[in-house]
């Protein structure tokens, strides 16, 4: 990829991390945003939704960390098993065994009544249906089935690494950021994975119409 695509995609990724964590926190934070628009303190409530959009800027920069060390991690593992076929498969029991961790060792300890059940269940519906609603639209862009795993992997595996961050975390308004913080990377991490071979053919284009411009400025000092 090219230095000018390259941020390009970087500042999409940001502004896809910034406004969907702006967007979600108005529903899931309302009562920290209410007091402001009640009392009528405009600026304060701007000032809040601005550290939400820098908290939404921050996820989606180890979103994308997340997403090129799983660009070699890959590689390495293709590599290591001979075999995508054999991948694939280790890769499914991963995706199990993360699930498995993420409602014992994660949700469970945290859950103490139904409410509670509901809630972490219904994140981990988003992660899940996420993930699998990405993967499809992965292999229909494609034609490709059998990235339809690695997908599936990356979305649901890699995620809840970068979700750990607030998983692990045990202060009384923990469950607030849970939720929040996994929707910028759900939303970051679908574009990466369904909009990074744009990028990349888009840069093949342009290394391909600089070369031609170069071949075409030394055919014209020839001429002269």
């Amino acid at each position: 990829m090219t230095i000018r695509n390259w941020i390009k995609f970087f500042l999409m990724s940001l502004l896809i991390g910034g406004g969907v964590t702006a967007i979600s926190s108005l529903f899931i934070r309302w009562d920290f945003f209410q007091p402001y628009l009640v009392a009528g303190e405009f600026g304060e409530f701007i000032a809040a939704l601005a550290w939400m959009v820098l908290l939404g800027f921050t996820m989606s920069v180890i979103a994308q960390a997340g997403y090129f060390a799983y660009l070699t991690l890959h590689q390495v593992g293709v590599n290591i098993f001979r075999t995508l076929t054999l991948w694939n498969w280790v890769q499914m029991l991963l995706i199990l065994v993360v699930l498995i961790d993420l409602i014992i060792f994660r949700f469970a300890p945290g859950a103490e009544t139904a409410k509670d059940w509901l809630f972490y269940i219904g994140l981990l519906l988003v992660l899940v249906f996420g993930a699998v609603a990405t993967a499809v639209q992965k292999v229909k862009m494609t034609g490709k089935k059998h990235i339809l795993i690695p997908s599936v992997f990356f979305m649901i595996v890699i995620t809840s690494l970068e979700w750990i961050i607030a998983l692990m975390g045990r202060q009384d308004n923990i469950n607030t950021y849970v939720a929040l913080l996994l929707f910028p990377l759900v939303a970051v991490n679908a574009y990466q994975l369904l909009m990074l071979p744009k990028y990349n053919a888009k840069s093949e284009e342009d290394r391909k119409n600089l070369e031609e411009r170069r071949k075409a400025r030394k055919l014209l000092k020839i001429k002269q």
